[in-house]
């Protein structure tokens, strides 16, 4: 196997070491399927979704943003067929308890009855909800039952009349949102892939039947350039069309990209119809239908396009196409490598670090000095420790673009070196130019040409 491959264990590692992600709980043991995101994860993470919302509502003139509430209505999922159908099949075994799903199982296994780990008997294969069920009020009964919502979509469909009559929409248009949604997963695993609490990014598009094959494609080919734009690695993504609908649907895609552990899914893109707008009129007994006054008063159902991608799977592609393991020259040896972290700067956690030549002769002082004039427009990083090299190698491993080191030279006649992370090059500019320069360097940016290992 190549050392250099990446490897889920490799992006795990740089996760806990350098402030990305930990594991929830872990001073207890931790708590499976949970993560906590540190101080660099989270910036990722905001930058990830900013970039989402800006893509959405900012460039698009007919789409709005919404921020739903996680409890609803335990009404609201028995008209969306949560209740009824959100299950996966799972058996037991008898003897060490182990439990599985039996959908995902060795089928050959499952039909002997023999539990994979032990070789004991298998219970026959039962239907688990993955909805997590609570109470709301002093009473715990039935009257009282409540779920952590699985999915954010249906908080947009029941505010959907109110949106269009307070923000005056007309069809089409579409809702966008950002929030956390709760799934009792009984296989956790690839780290933050899949997990039972989880961030989406959806927007519901809501659009004239007949008219819904053309938004579909159109939605098609604005995702799928959404990632090029930032940079990640075409060759990396490709489409998986669904087959096997689910009951809602018309038709559906994926945008799978390829992680360590193989072509998984990223964002679906799906066309729903007008079911979901339908369940809730028949369980809400409200007219949801929506009145064209520029055709005549024309009632229909809008039809319902949608693109749903998790925020936080969003956050470990993007941290599986920036790593690499790179080759470089050191100090005459034959190679060394080091660990760097290809962001586009646009969602870079850090986008510039200061780090002074040396602490001694006013040099720490100077760099703090522009750091503080470089705040207002970036996210800054401030690193006196260690050796210069040192220092740089650690900016790499968490995707800092540019880093500006501050010399002797600095107190004589302003200028800096800025050192660029993809090509290790190193320009000197004037204090004074920094933020324009930098700037022009990220609206510039050309994500590197790099070698596809096996």
């Amino acid at each position: 196997m190549d050392s250099h491959e990446i490897t889920m264990e490799k992006i795990v590692s740089l996760c806990k070491r350098r402030g990305f992600v930990f594991q929830s709980s872990e001073i207890y043991g931790g708590q499976a399927g949970a993560w906590d995101y540190g101080p660099i994860g989270i910036e990722l993470k905001k930058n990830i979704q900013n970039a989402w919302w800006k893509e959405m509502t900012q460039l698009h003139d007919n789409i709005v943003g919404l921020d739903a509430a996680i409890l609803m209505h335990p009404r609201v999922w028995e008209a969306s067929g949560h209740v009824a159908n959100f299950s996966d099949p799972l058996v037991d075994c008898k003897q060490c308890k182990m439990r599985y799903r039996a959908d995902t199982m060795d089928q050959e296994a499952l039909a002997a009855k023999k539990c994979p780990s032990c070789g004991g008997e298998l219970t026959e294969p039962r239907a688990f909800n993955l909805m997590f069920k609570t109470h709301i009020g002093p009473a715990e009964d039935t009257a009282s039952i409540v779920y952590l919502r699985p999915e954010t979509a249906q908080g947009i469909y029941v505010n959907y009349k109110n949106i269009i009559q307070s923000n005056r929409m007309k069809v089409p248009f579409g809702i966008a949102q950002v929030g956390k949604a709760f799934r009792n997963e009984i296989v956790t695993k690839n780290f933050i892939f899949r997990t039972c609490e989880f961030e989406q990014m959806e927007m519901q598009f809501f659009v004239k039947p007949g008219e819904d094959d053309k938004w579909f494609q159109y939605w098609r080919e604005q995702r799928w350039s959404f990632y090029q734009k930032y940079g990640v690695r075409m060759e990396k993504l490709r489409w998986y069309h669904h087959d096997k609908l689910a009951h809602y649907a018309k038709d559906a895609y994926d945008i799978e990209y390829e992680f360590p552990m193989g072509f998984q899914e990223l964002e679906g893109i799906h066309n729903r119809t007008d079911f979901d707008l339908s369940q809730h009129t028949e369980y809400a007994g409200k007219d949801l239908q929506y009145i064209d006054q520029d055709n005549g008063a024309e009632r229909y159902i809008p039809y319902i396009i949608e693109t749903s991608a998790g925020l936080t799977r969003n956050v470990l592609m993007f941290l599986c196409d920036a790593y690499e393991e790179q080759n470089v020259a050191k100090d005459g040896e034959p190679e060394d490598y080091r660990v760097v972290l290809h962001f586009h700067p646009k969602i870079a956690p850090i986008t510039v670090a200061v780090l002074p030549l040396m602490k001694k002769d006013g040099l720490a002082e100077l760099a703090k000095e522009i750091q503080g004039e470089l705040k207002e427009d970036f996210v800054t990083d401030y690193d006196q420790s260690g050796t210069i090299g040192k220092r740089y190698r650690r900016q790499d491993e968490v995707g800092t673009p540019f880093c500006i080191t501050v010399d002797h030279d600095t107190k004589e006649d302003g200028t800096v070196t800025i050192r660029f992370r993809d090509s290790m090059e190193q320009v000197r500019v004037h204090r004074s130019e920094l933020v324009q320069r930098i700037r022009q360097e990220i609206k510039d940016y050309q994500p590197p040409v790099r070698e596809p290992r096996s």
